[in-house]
């Protein structure tokens, strides 16, 4: 491939605008380059793709890599890549890319690492790429890892004969399979096997070869040596052993029959216990111990993404492993086929602002470009990096990390707050307890409900793992040596409960940040505490910080930071799992806020923060993404939007639930002795019929189809909340109950008076949400910062959580609504059009039309808003709460945008158009005292100026036509 440069350009690529797609074998490599120029034409830079490694074979997503030297096969061809980069280039376009450096896909017979760790055990070549625990307490782990593949306890699934011993000749190869689990088997378990089929073999056969055979893989040194040149042996003589094997079975059939007929033999009878005991044995001697996947929970003794067995997490802190795992990225790079990284999941990482310096340092180093310094900031970095991380509201990005900013969930919910009537939170409230009773419970106690529920669960066997550690920890020094395991368990899973963030990133020392949410932590958990002893905390609190007593043991104040780099890598997952899994499927108050990142405790948010939230953005990270809506989104942009209107009006919403809950209480369950569904998920399913109710009528096709997908994202919350059904144990009878209620709700029969009137009260919500989404894209796309738009959400697009938000785009209507706004935006009028597509707004194409502008907007001022400065504007009248205006500049030019909001509360009818003589005597105000003077303004949207000479300008002037404006000018010379 032609490189697009000569040499790497010293400094970051920083996309101007980015457009996030999802590759999959259904949408891949060549379907992405024939949208190119649609994506070019609506003012993307950047396309930014799910990760493009090779990921399991079907995989939707991309973030179950097995294999990290080449693309994922299912995307396309090294050519296909290659057309797709070379038509973005030729469209003046570049490609940000996905990468995922924590974990790997593992389980299933297609991540060669791992299976080379599953034959060789510790004296793997890759033993130490993944976080694995060799030395476990427990006898029946030690130097082997756990494997919980099996549906059932382990000896009944033996017994039934679903374990079965196997030999491939061609390669000289025995392997283990259950179902579609193929494992290797210890090589130096070869010699037993072979002196099996010796006994089978018929005399004449070359019996002495094959015992010669059977002692050199008995010689082979074991899968636990800790000798590195005996496992440097072993290496290279079992590979040459199974080619000699498989060329000796190949040579002489008899040896293959008898193979055969010992295998057979193994493989045992089914109903005769004693005939698998050989087979049992041969398991038991294993790098590997098979069990039921329930154990995963307590006794997993590898590092996971989050609680999925699937994915094993990497040893990245490791310079062999970060080497073999960025080779293929760092080539994309240095060619110019890629121009920047997303960084998936940082906070499983052991030293995020290590990796993330190595990054730099190592790409800088390949690209003949001057060192990277250790406290470069984000303008000076070569290579763009923007990292997957929740950020909570009290929270700020550690300063020394070399990157550009995040992927964007944090201005997600900022922007989201904005269209939030934050006076409502009361009455909201209130209505909500109502309606579900005992059910509702306030978020922080269901956060910390939530991180004890999965340390009680799927994270337990992690927590037992630390809670032994630290127990080692208290011994070392006869001052906190009688500290109890149990005591110690009990304090651990306190304090990671009580975190007030993800996690801290203590490496060396803790920073100012690191030690306020540590103290912070254990402050919380004293207080919450009944341990007897309160001391335990003030000795956990010295670890986590590395910080042992005065005349501690040599050597203490090391693991002690050892411990603590563990334990961070832990209560991020716990964060994760309890929080954004667990307790915002149980707190369904105003479901819009609850999405990655959500606190739903900061209900709405002020244009006061919004401002304050983005001056701060444009002086500090002016390169991190802005999101609206991400594949991790529980809810798209849109149907949030529709749902916040319902902070605007609460006394209708509680006289609505009411009224459904009546009219569906005959479809109602009884399951365990209460009602099915519950009332949380009943409060819940109605906000997510009016937030993603297609808008216009359905047929019975549509919505049959509506109403599969809504089941689906309502069975997947009530397994995520685990109040009543889980992912680990179902209860069936309540999953039908629920599936039953909604497609009963959904039935498109005439005696169905729910489902009339829920289209009737959706479509006041469709409205409304509708133009927030207007709103939200203008104010999106001209925000200090890159804007990211998700597959499809340029318009209204009313995806519920994954799988679903997953779907295929309707790119052909988009194209030819492209071409109609072009067509537009060139006459001299305007105003019927953007009227007209105004009152259709529910359709999407008055969002679409607002996010063409300004990102057109943005491209035509690329290098001005790059690091612009942000200057709130002061709005006045009547109804100035309704808008948020601010300026973009630099000392010759200025941007203005100009964005309505609740318009619920505006008092206008449905399908009236909140434009003109609405705005009566609201106005923006001219900053003098800020900005020199400007006597004009062009506005993007409706293609009208606007003189700002009276120092004002009044809305009903500015926004005659649409509701919003996007406004630019010269500044005049101070």
């Amino acid at each position: 491939m032609t490189p697009r440069a000569a040499t790497p350009p010293a400094l970051a690529v920083v996309p101007r605008a980015t457009y996030r797609v999802q590759l999959h074998s259904d949408f891949g490599f060549a379907d992405a380059t024939a949208l190119v120029p649609y994506w070019a034409a609506l003012g993307i830079s950047h396309l930014y793709t799910s990760p493009l490694l090779r990921a399991r074979p079907g995989s939707r997503h991309g973030y179950d890599v097995v294999d990290h030297g080449q693309l994922n096969p299912e995307l396309g061809t090294r050519a296909d890549f290659d057309r797709l980069v070379d038509t973005l280039h030729r469209h003046g376009m570049g490609l940000l890319m996905d990468i995922v450096p924590n974990h790997m896909g593992v389980l299933s017979g297609d991540n060669a690492w791992w299976l080379d760790v599953l034959e060789n055990g510790a004296a793997s070549a890759h033993a130490q790429c993944f976080d694995i625990d060799w030395r476990s307490a427990d006898p029946a782990l030690t130097g082997r890892v756990l494997l919980p593949i099996l549906g059932d306890q382990y000896g009944v699934i033996l017994e039934r004969g679903e374990l079965r011993l196997g030999f491939e000749p061609a390669r000289g190869y025995f392997t283990l399979s259950y179902f579609e689990h193929q494992l290797p088997v210890d090589p130096a378990a070869y010699g037993t096997l072979l002196r099996a089929a010796l006994q089978v073999l018929p005399a004449g056969s070359d019996a002495d070869r094959l015992e010669a055979l059977a002692a050199a893989f008995d010689r082979l040194p074991p899968h636990g040596t800790p000798d590195a040149a005996a496992r440097q042996r072993r290496q290279r003589e079992k590979t040459a052993l199974k080619v000699q094997l498989a060329a000796q079975v190949q040579a002489r059939p008899a040896w293959s029959a008898a193979i055969d007929a010992a295998v057979a033999t193994l493989n045992g009878s089914a109903g005769d216990a004693k005939t698998f005991d050989a087979l049992d044995a041969l398991i038991e001697s294993q790098p590997y111990r098979l069990a039921q996947w329930r154990v995963a929970g307590d006794e997993i003794n590898y590092r996971r993404f989050f609680d999925i067995n699937e994915l094993a997490a990497l040893r990245m802190e490791e310079p062999a492993v970060f080497e073999a795992t960025h080779r293929l990225i760092f080539e994309l790079v240095l060619s110019g086929a890629v121009d920047g990284l997303r960084i998936d999941h940082p906070d499983g990482l052991a030293d995020p602002a290590g990796y993330f310096r190595q990054l730099q340092r190592r790409y800088a180093q390949l690209a003949g470009l001057p060192a990277v310094a250790g406290d470069a900031a984000p303008g000076a970095l070569p290579l763009y990096v923007v990292v997957e991380k929740i950020v909570a509201a009290h929270e700020a990005v550690p300063r020394d990390w070399a990157v550009h900013g995040t992927t964007g969930y944090r201005f997600a919910n900022v922007v989201n707050g904005l269209m939030i009537d934050a006076g409502a939170k009361k009455r909201l409230d209130r209505v909500w307890r109502a309606f579900v009773g005992d059910e509702a419970e306030d978020f922080e106690t269901l956060a910390w409900q939530g991180r004890h529920v999965v340390m009680d669960g799927p994270m337990a066997g992690e927590l037992t793992v630390l809670a032994g550690a630290l127990l080692r920890l208290a011994r070392e020094d006869r001052r906190t040596r009688d500290f109890t395991l149990n005591g110690l368990r009990r304090a651990l899973a306190e304090v990671v409960a009580s975190f007030p963030v993800y996690r801290t990133y203590v490496v060396a020392t803790p920073s100012a940040q690191d030690l306020r949410y540590i103290d912070w932590a254990i402050g919380l958990a004293r207080r919450r505490s009944l341990a007897a002893d309160a001391s335990v905390f003030d000795f956990l609190r010295r670890v986590m910080v590395g910080q042992p007593l005065p005349g501690a043991p040599a050597g203490l104040a090391a693991r002690y930071l050892a411990f603590a780099h563990r334990l961070q890598q832990y209560t991020s997952p716990v964060a994760a799992k309890g929080i954004e899994d667990t307790a915002l499927y149980r707190h369904h108050r105003l479901i819009s806020v609850n999405d990655v990142g959500g606190e739903p405790d900061a209900f709405g948010v002020t244009r006061a923060a919004f401002h304050a939230a983005s001056k701060d953005r444009a002086l500090h990270r002016p390169a991190t993404l802005l999101a609206t809506s991400t594949h991790d989104a529980k809810r798209s942009e849109d149907v949030r939007l529709r749902i916040d209107v319902i902070s605007e009006m609460p006394a209708a919403w509680r006289l609505t639930v009411r009224r459904w809950s009546r009219m569906n209480r005959s479809h109602l369950r009884e399951v365990d002795g209460r009602r099915a569904p519950s009332r949380n998920d009943e409060y819940l399913l109605y906000q997510t019929l009016v937030g993603s109710l297609p808008a216009g009528t359905l047929d019975e096709a549509a919505l049959g189809v509506y109403a599969q997908r809504v089941e689906q994202a309502m069975l997947k919350s009530a397994r995520e909340s685990k109040a009543v059904t889980s992912w680990i144990n179902p209860n069936a009878d309540y999953e039908a109950a629920l599936s039953s209620y909604v497609q009963v709700l959904l039935q498109p029969r005439d005696s169905n008076l729910f489902l009339a009137d829920l289209q009737a009260n959706a479509a006041v919500f469709a409205w409304y949400g509708a133009l927030n989404g207007v709103a939200m894209a203008t104010l999106k796309n001209l925000s200090p910062g890159v804007p990211d738009t998700y597959q499809g959400h340029e318009a209204i697009e009313l995806s519920l959580v994954d799988p679903d938000n997953r779907r295929a785009i309707d790119y052909a209507l988009r194209r030819g609504w492209l071409a109609d706004a072009t067509a537009v935006a060139a006459l001299p009028q305007r105003a019927d059009a953007l009227r007209g597509w105004l009152a259709a707004a529910p359709d999407g194409r008055a969002k679409f039309y607002a996010s063409w502008r300004a990102l057109q907007l943005r491209q035509s001022h690329e290098a001005m808003l790059r690091n612009a400065a942000y200057v709130p504007l002061e709005v006045r009248g009547a109804r100035a709460r309704h808008v948020v205006a601010f300026a973009r500049c630099d000392a010759e030019q200025v941007v203005v945008v100009v964005a309505t909001r609740l318009f619920a509360s505006l008092g206008l009818a449905v399908g009236e158009l909140p434009v003109g003589a609405v705005w009566n005597d609201t106005e923006v105000v001219w900053p003098a005292a800020k900005l020199p003077a400007v006597s004009v303004l062009d506005d993007a949207v409706s293609g009208r100026q606007h003189d700002v000479s009276g120092g004002t300008l009044a809305l009903a002037e500015l926004l005659r036509d649409f509701p919003v404006a996007a406004l630019a000018g010269q500044l005049a010379p101070r």
